[in-house]
């Protein structure tokens, strides 16, 4: 006993080391369901308020699409798990520098760490398939900087390294197991996973079932692609059938990266949504649609279940996005993706709360901060205090 009275209070250091470590030991995506928190828009909310909605909502995958430092010190002290964006504009700097890039990882990442939870970082968006071929050429040495500066600032198992692609990467998707890269897409994109597949990255996927089926409304049935009741499509090369388009879009992905000779990559959605207001000839585009899209996306997410070809790589997604930008140049669908109006309020009911009605319900920003500072150490309190007890006794 008297052995065990000396070693209880470095038993007891131990414990609280441990469980502090701990708490910072995070996955990169949470749960299964996320959002994209586009800003470009003159009347959306502060980052202080986004942060209140998103917790009203309880949200806590967020992507944005660059490093802006007021939003990293809103997310600050709040558990949300966040991945940043190097816009494609740096690309070509970040792959000719290593030591820009590595300045960009000092004054965005870390300098944010550990009280702003990010945990990636998206280099690039939709490059390749794009017009712009330069870009093509500079993901690659970006990519590879951006991850050499991570690793050596020992970031590298907290913060993980991506890029996403659009459906433009694809030479054909229809049955999904007929997908592949395009020829002019593969030369660029192999090096990539290949890089990719040895950092254990996924491969992220832009995938909206709303385009899909606005290009091709004879030969897709809206309910298909609204994860409503529906015959569905059958593959015949892999067996399989499908009853939404999402999961079709998914396993084409799939069979690409299978084609290419990465048949172990998972998939990860970045983007989906549809639209709730579009041009003439975005008729699909309404508020009921995206209502009926968004909720029972929800829904298919809160499953915890893969897809048809990888029934064990549980689907996740960002849905894109929290807000309608008004400044979105495009057709008029790509300003009215957002679950949210500019006010906070819901643009349509799929079980989310609106900042109209959260405010005065949720505790303050820096009260939620201290509940949960003083919450956790009155655990750590708690158990250790147990310690003391058991071997002092």
């Amino acid at each position: 006993m008297k052995n065990l009275r000396f070693f209880g209070p470095f038993l007891v250091m131990f414990l609280i080391f441990f469980t502090e470590i701990a708490s910072i030991t995070v996955e990169a995506f949470t749960g299964t369901y996320g959002i994209n928190y586009g800003r470009i828009a003159d009347n959306i909310p502060s980052p202080d308020k986004v942060v209140t909605l998103l917790r009203a909502a309880k949200i806590k995958n967020v992507r944005i699409y660059d490093a802006d430092h007021s939003v990293l010190k809103a997310f600050s002290g709040t558990g949300l798990e966040i991945v940043v964006g190097l816009p494609n504009g740096y690309l070509k700097d970040m792959s000719s520098n290593e030591d820009h890039a590595m300045n960009w990882v000092k004054e965005n990442v870390q300098s944010f760490l550990p009280d702003t939870h990010i945990r990636g970082i998206a280099v690039g968006n939709e490059v390749l398939g794009g017009n712009d071929y330069e870009l093509w050429g500079a993901l690659l040495g970006a990519v590879k900087n951006i991850y050499s500066a991570v690793k050596k600032l020992q970031l590298d198992e907290l913060v993980e390294i991506t890029t996403a692609h659009s459906f433009a990467v694809f030479a054909n998707s229809y049955p999904p197991s007929s997908c592949n890269f395009r020829d002019n897409v593969v030369q660029y994109m192999k090096p990539l996973l290949q890089f990719f597949s040895q950092i254990g990255s996924p491969f992220c996927l832009n995938a909206y079932p709303f385009l899909a089926y606005i290009s091709d409304p004879e030969n897709i049935d809206i309910n298909y692609a609204l994860f409503q009741s529906t015959e569905g499509i059958y593959d015949p090369k892999s067996d399989l059938h499908y009853d939404n388009l999402l999961d079709a879009q998914i396993d084409a992905a799939y069979a690409a990266l299978e084609d290419a000779g990465f048949k172990k990559m998972k998939v990860i959605v970045t983007e989906t949504g549809w639209a709730s207001h579009g041009d003439d000839n975005e008729s699909a585009a309404t508020a009921n649609n995206a209502r009926t899209y968004n909720y029972n996306l929800r829904k298919r997410l809160a499953k915890k279940k893969g897809t048809p070809l990888r029934p064990k790589n549980v689907v996740k997604a960002y849905i894109f996005a929290i807000f309608n930008e008004d400044l979105k140049p495009g057709p008029t669908s790509e300003r009215n993706y957002g679950l949210f109006k500019a006010d906070g309020t819901i643009s349509y009911d799929i079980g989310f709360r609106g900042l109209s009605s959260a405010d005065s319900s949720l505790l303050s920003h820096k009260a939620i901060q201290a509940k949960g500072f003083f919450g956790s150490y009155y655990m750590i309190f708690t158990v250790s205090a147990l310690v003391v007890f058991l071997f002092w006794s």
